[in-house]
């Protein structure tokens, strides 16, 4: 039985066996997966937690993407409101792909006080109509957050119950947070859909070549179409620099499911393989193409750096046969971009990075970062799953010394207490995480963001770019720790940043 047979998937914590709460060493967790052994570890516990991450904000990052598309929020009136600054992403996402800024479209039925007691089904019904009405969409996605997972509202049962009586294909997401602690679930539950609602069998049938040699060139054509992921995860100047490198391959790419149209989706299950750009994000959906639609795909490597990027190519080229066009191309572009790194490694020369990301992102921005001079201290990622282990080795083959791993979801306070520890001279985050860095001092840099370059062998070199010009003038952060303060005492920063983890796996200082 396929998890795609339930209305709802499951969690990681159960699928995945995933973690949020651990700290170790690089070299511990490289250790624990050596041989083939899984480093899987059992997850912690914290004492106090500061902050988290909501599955809505992942999950409404791809379904703000869809054009055609209403997002409509089944839960409070606060729950989406990420989507706000989401939105400059939509608009420049749509306007780089289809030449026109468009933005969302997303509303929300606001269940308040009374739903909770009462219901909130009739409520979403209305909507529903109203959406429909209003909008004439291709589909509504049907977003269910944390309150009617309490209360027991269906979102399935009103969605089969409403399909008959509006023109737009219904989708049902379920967001519930306080269900799982990870995060990351929230791409399994946006998958989840497309995959139980557009991705029909009928839909193959789509596209009926008109004679036999149209037969012929349509074959052909798909034998090298290749499904590219992303989940918002890279921006276009990022998919442009992959379908390049997947072009010199003489492959065809289709970009899939960010910004792409919800009646397009039927494409993806006649490619000849799938690609994942992180395994963090696509290992459930492409389970399922291949399980449902016999659509092979490969899902190891993030293709940031050097050295994932060139390992991502040749798992590709492997595929179709064409591993001496591949070598001849990883050769052009590593010898042309050693060249051009070369002179901004002197500043890079001796000096300490801390990174924070997601799992992936994180693990493989530190590995680049290794690429072009820099030193890694520390890494924070925001889980950990046993897709990991192969990047924990090759970090770990490479650290001049064993440093600090700390899984978890957040948690600022760990955070300032490992950052004033370790005085890293710079900081790699998500933008809304890079403050704590930023007012102890330590120079810091967006690790994601969809109108910069980090994919591929332009990225090393456009992100290499960028961090010399920041180390090359810290004194805004300088002016920032001399004039704020991080609410924490002295007490705290005295204190070992682990005091509240209870963990069962293995401790950096054993």
């Amino acid at each position: 039985m396929s998890y795609f047979d339930n209305k709802v998937p499951p969690k990681r914590e159960d699928r995945l066996n995933a973690v949020i709460a651990h700290q170790d060493s690089i070299c511990g967790l490289a250790r624990k997966g050596k041989g083939g052994k899984s480093c899987l570890i059992d997850d912690g516990e914290r004492g106090f937690t500061q902050g988290t991450i909501c599955l809505l904000l992942p999950a409404l990052a791809m379904l703000n993407s869809l054009p055609d598309n209403v997002v409509l929020l089944h839960s409070a009136l606060g729950c989406g409101s990420c989507t706000h600054s989401q939105n400059a992403n939509v608009r420049m996402g749509s306007n780089a792909r289809r030449g026109k800024a468009q933005d969302g479209i997303w509303l929300s039925t606001a269940l308040d006080e009374t739903d909770v007691i009462s219901g909130g089904e009739d409520k979403l019904e209305r909507a529903i109509i109203e959406a429909d009405r209003r909008y004439r969409p291709a589909s509504i996605t049907i977003v269910a957050g944390c309150v009617p997972g309490i209360i027991g509202d269906d979102i399935d049962g009103v969605a089969q119950r409403l399909q008959p009586q509006v023109s737009a294909k219904l989708l049902p997401v379920h967001c519930q947070g306080f269900k799982t602690k990870i995060w990351a679930t929230a791409y399994d539950a946006v998958y989840h859909t497309i995959g139980r609602n557009l991705l029909v069998e009928k839909g193959v049938a789509e596209y009926t070549p008109q004679d036999e040699l149209e037969v012929l060139r349509e074959q052909e054509r798909l034998a090298r179409t290749v499904n590219l992921m992303n989940v918002s995860s890279m921006g276009r100047v990022d998919e442009q620099e992959l379908e390049r490198l997947l072009a010199s391959l003489g492959l065809e790419v289709n970009v899939f499911p960010v910004f792409a149209h919800p009646d397009s989706f039927v494409k993806a299950t006649r490619a000849a393989l799938s690609i994942s750009t992180c395994p963090t994000h696509d290992d459930y959906f492409l389970g399922y193409l291949q399980e449902r639609f016999n659509v092979p795909s490969i899902i190891k490597h993030m293709p940031i750096g050097i050295e994932n990027t060139s390992l991502w190519i040749r798992d590709v080229a492997k595929v179709f046969g064409f591993e001496e066009q591949a070598e001849r191309l990883i050769a052009a572009e590593e010898a042309e971009l050693r060249e051009a790194l070369a002179e901004f490694r002197p500043l890079f020369q001796g000096k300490k990075v801390f990174v924070s990301a997601g799992e992936f992102r994180a693990l493989a921005t530190a590995r680049l970062l290794q690429e072009i001079g820099l030193e890694v201290v520390g890494i924070r990622s925001f889980h950990h799953d046993h897709f990991a282990e192969v990047e924990y080795e090759k970090l770990a083959r490479e650290a001049k010394t064993d440093y600090v791993v700390d899984i978890a979801n957040v948690q600022p306070f760990e955070e300032a207490n490992l950052l004033n520890r370790l005085k890293p001279d710079l900081f790699l985050g998500h933008a809304n995480g890079n403050m704590t860095a930023a007012k102890l001092g330590i120079p810091t840099h967006v690790i994601y963001n969809t109108g910069l370059a980090y994919i591929g062998y332009r990225g090393v070199y456009e992100l290499a770019r960028r961090l010399h010009r920041q180390l090359s003038n810290p004194a805004y952060n300088r002016n920032l720790a001399e004039n704020l303060r991080l609410p924490y005492s002295d007490a705290w920063y005295e204190a070992e940043p682990f005091s509240y983890l209870n963990t069962r796996g293995r401790s950096v200082n054993e």
